[in-house]
């Protein structure tokens, strides 16, 4: 095998060499996360979470959820602070794993992610859907959404992709308004769980739920894998780092904000959901918010504020999309993926392909059920994302010291083994069919790339390309000060 090259660099944040334009500030930034966590996901996950734990236990897997989120959050803040480019995760595969497997682990991410954040999406138009199905009649039946539903969700999709179109400083103020319209919604439905609030009916635990073999332990690792999922998106403004505004300080803060306020709202509905509705007609709900909402201020009130939740929703699904897009494109600019992902809008500076291919697969992705949708994004995610991105904290901080890092994990390296343990535990909890096609799909994933190294002749079948682009940028603005 040839020995290794090593090449310069303008570095990923150098903005003329991206097209993109740094339009986001931090409120808009922590908006941006915070609308993307809480969308749909608690208000549909919350009878799921209850029925797996088997009682009002389920409140502490939101706080476990929580550890993990935070964990690895701040797994994300470091590395979205040092390396603040469009793309999050594929930038910092890229840099970490170049000196040993070249391309291989930045494709591999490039070709789940396109897959596994567009059905992440799909799994908020199936839960707006959902309650879409109590102002309308004959969107969701018995044996859940209709095809009539999964029509709406589609044209929902299609009317998201079509707002995506505009330049980003227009996108980052119209998701500040989606975050407010979501903080309202939750609000109005915490306060209205807890004006009819039963504590007695809410801390009702399973006799014999926190011992050994409880319905706690024997449902922790499946409630998780939904826990997890209602925590996912802190770290879409790390994916969209070549827009953010002095990202060194904004990432670190968005992420870790976004988490610990995500995490407060979501213990408060849990706990004013399990106090309101009685446990036997919680496990069967399609549309708790709503069912709280008009047990306390009647259907009229229930209806408006079940709007707001769709909105709410459609939110999430915008900011995740948002960020997601530029993934496919950070690839295409290295050569890694199609080269149509690399183009951006001639007057938007918006990755095109990446906005319309995720939305068509989030649309696929809307046809399934909410459960078999959240198992396969999950465990693809952990697998390729999660788990690579915590050894690449460790292999950047020993290949790359020099790397300017504005935010240093606190106590590292203990949040990183925590963020460890969680996504292991996690994934062997799935699903074992979600197992199966996630280890498929890298298993097909590499082949892939096989085929892609031979035709660039890269790695195996020729040299690595060592390009330390962010350290190389940094020394290069170093040198221009002193000159």
């Amino acid at each position: 095998m040839s020995s290794p090259t090593r090449s310069g660099g303008s570095g990923t944040a150098d903005l003329p060499r991206t097209g993109l334009e740094r339009k986001i500030g931090p409120l808009q930034a922590t908006a941006i996360n915070m609308t993307q966590m809480c969308g749909i996901g608690p208000f549909v996950t919350i009878p799921a979470m209850v029925a797996t734990m088997g009682g009002p236990q389920a409140m502490f897997g939101w706080i476990i959820g929580a550890i993990i989120a935070l964990a690895d959050g701040l797994v994300w803040a470091e590395l979205g602070a040092a390396l603040p480019g469009a793309g999050g995760t594929y930038i910092y595969l890229r840099e970490a794993f170049q000196y040993r497997t070249g391309r291989l682990m930045p494709f591999l991410f490039a070709w789940s992610a396109v897959l596994f954040i567009p059905l992440i999406m799909s799994t908020g138009i199936i839960g707006l859907v959902q309650y879409l199905g109590y102002l309308i009649p004959g969107v969701v039946d018995d044996g859940g959404v209709t095809p009539l539903g999964k029509i709406i969700g589609i044209v929902i999709i299609a009317v998201i992709v079509l707002a995506l179109f505009r330049r980003i400083g227009q996108i980052s103020k119209l998701t500040t308004v989606l975050f407010m319209i979501m903080l309202f919604a939750v609000f109005t439905v915490i306060v209205a769980a807890f004006s009819h609030f039963s504590g007695g009916q809410a801390f009702a635990f399973t006799p014999g739920a926190f011992g050994s073999g409880g319905a706690f332990w024997g449902g922790l690792g499946a409630g998780l894998v939904i826990a997890i999922y209602d925590y996912l998106g802190y770290n879409t403004t790390a994916y969209l780092g070549g827009e953010v505004r002095n990202p060194g300080r904004t990432i670190p803060r968005s992420i870790i904000f976004s988490i610990l306020g995500i995490m407060t709202l979501y213990f408060l509905l849990q706990v004013g959901v399990l106090g309101s509705i009685p446990l036997d007609q919680l496990k069967n709900a399609t549309s708790v918010a709503s069912t709280v909402l008009e047990q306390a201020w009647g259907t009229v009130t229930a209806k408006v504020i079940t709007v707001f939740i769709i909105i709410a929703a459609i939110g999430s699904v915008f900011a995740g999309l948002l960020g997601g897009s530029r993934v496919p494109f950070e690839a295409a600019r290295d050569k890694v993926f199609l080269p149509v992902f690399a183009k951006l809008h001639p007057k938007l500076n918006l990755p095109t392909a990446g906005v319309l291919t995720m939305g068509v697969i989030t649309a696929i992705g809307s046809l399934f059920t909410l459960t078999d949708v959240i198992n396969a994004a999950v465990t693809v995610l952990v697998i390729i994302q999660s788990l690579a991105q915590v050894a690449a904290i460790w292999v950047l901080r020993r290949r790359q010291p020099a790397l300017k890092r504005p935010y240093r994990q606190f106590l590292y390296p203990i949040p990183t083994i925590i963020a460890l343990a969680g996504w292991v535990y996690i994934y062997i909890s799935a699903t074992t069919l979600s197992i199966i096609l996630s280890v498929a799909w890298i298993v097909l994933g590499v082949v892939a790339f096989g085929i892609y190294a031979a035709a660039e002749k890269t790695w195996p079948f020729g040299p690595k390309e060592i390009r330390e682009e962010f350290v190389l940028a940094q020394k290069s603005t170093e040198e221009g000060l002193e000159a």
